[in-house]
């Protein structure tokens, strides 16, 4: 059995969507025949997040690989965040690299796997006959950046999450690219209560039509439409069209702006459902709950060209008719009028529009969502961590 070592500079368990990625995929390459060890770093972790159990509870996930992690210096044990963040992660970078490296030393693996530039880069300097294999979710935008993220991907098998970083990889002089999206993984749906059903457990009447939102209000700082949301919400309900809102997520400080967004528009307090951050393997009964799953992203060029968000493929999953907003990273998942609706990303009128129209055409609803489910099969982590290998083993 070929072993992969799967290198991550990660706080794990994380509140964070990389975290599942990084956890499923070690299982589903795990499920592909690799012999898998996840090597990451012993970095501090928040409260919540140190009382929320292990890394395969945490996740739902089998213990079908091994775990390491490695001593770095963390300074965040140590002092707040704000205060030094530049600092603090350089230097928690650079030992973590170095540790990583001397435990290298006497290893072998058939595959290195990595999401992570400076691995990556560590990888292609000391190993540089070795498989590496790097998985691209962003472009670096300094110079040297360019040029060191060009000098490692020469020297891997890159697995860009869109099409539009595919075509910028092989621009920075990539070979073997795979477009490969994120995903899901099947069994975490396989026995969803019926809607009705899981409305009934969230304390929610089984005929209202809900609309709902999972994963964090915010990414690296950026806005993820949340606001948009509540304003086509409340000028659907003008024409009267009653429309509950179902949050899954946090923080707690972005949930509090978006109920006070949702009173200072004079929407009904019973209307709006929050439950917090769950645990992963608790999102899919949540979503089951839901008849539209929105993803009102603002257009920026992260969200536009870089981003594959795990809660589309997840509401796919779920059976949610799928409202999002019509970005090219999007519409490389979902169609139009076929699994999804995407109005304009911004557009508060066009989302009401589109809210009016499912909420009016309840067989429409169902139709869009049964087909994201369909085309959710394609979306796997097992099917993704399958295709990765007969890539990398075939020499494309």
């Amino acid at each position: 059995m070929p072993d992969l070592l799967y290198l991550a500079n990660s706080r794990l368990p994380t509140e964070k969507a990389n975290g599942l990625q990084i956890a499923q995929m070690c299982e589903a390459f795990a499920g592909a025949g690799y012999a898998v060890t996840l090597v990451t770093a012993r970095r501090a972790n928040t409260p919540q997040m140190r009382a929320a159990g292990d890394l395969w509870t945490y996740y739902g996930i089998d213990r079908t690989f091994a775990l390491r992690r490695l001593p770095c210096l963390d300074l965040f044990r140590l002092i707040p965040a704000e205060r030094i963040p530049h600092v603090a992660f350089l230097i928690q970078t650079l030992t973590y690299l170095l540790v990583l490296a001397v435990w290298l030393v006497p290893r072998r693996a058939d595959v290195f796997y990595t999401r992570d530039l400076f691995i990556g880069l560590l990888i292609a300097l000391t190993r540089p006959r070795a498989t590496l294999a790097y998985e691209v979710h962003q472009l670096h935008r300094s110079g040297l950046g360019r040029r060191v993220q060009g000098f490692v991907l020469r020297r891997s098998v890159a697995i860009p999450i869109t099409g539009h970083l595919a075509e910028q990889v092989r621009a920075l002089g990539a070979r073997r690219v795979r477009v490969e999206h994120d995903g899901i993984r099947r069994a975490r749906f396989a026995d969803l209560p019926a809607r009705a059903d899981a409305k009934r457990a969230l304390n929610i009447a089984p005929e209202a039509f809900v609309v709902g939102y999972a994963g964090r209000l915010h990414t690296m700082a950026m806005s993820k439409g949340l606001d948009t949301l509540v304003d086509a919400i409340a000028r659907a309900a003008e024409t009267g069209a009653d429309i509950h809102l179902l949050l899954v997520g946090g923080p707690e400080a972005g949930v509090q702006l978006l109920r006070e967004q949702w009173a200072a528009l004079g929407l009904p307090p019973d209307r709006l459902h929050t439950v917090g951050q769950i645990p992963p393997d608790d999102v899919p009964r949540h979503l089951a709950a839901m008849d539209v799953g929105a993803m009102p992203l603002p257009w920026t060029e992260h969200f536009a060209y870089y981003a594959s968000a795990i809660k589309l493929f997840e509401y796919m999953a779920a059976g949610c008719a799928v409202l999002a907003s019509n970005l090219p990273s999007t519409a490389e998942v979902v169609r139009d009028g076929e699994s999804a609706l995407l109005p304009p990303p911004g557009d508060v009128a066009a989302f009401a529009a589109a809210l009016l129209r499912l909420w009016g055409d309840r067989d429409l609803c169902a139709r869009l969502g049964a087909q994201a489910q369909r085309d959710a099969e394609h979306y796997t982590w097992g099917a993704r961590a399958a295709r990765i290998r007969a890539f990398i083993e075939g020499g494309g």
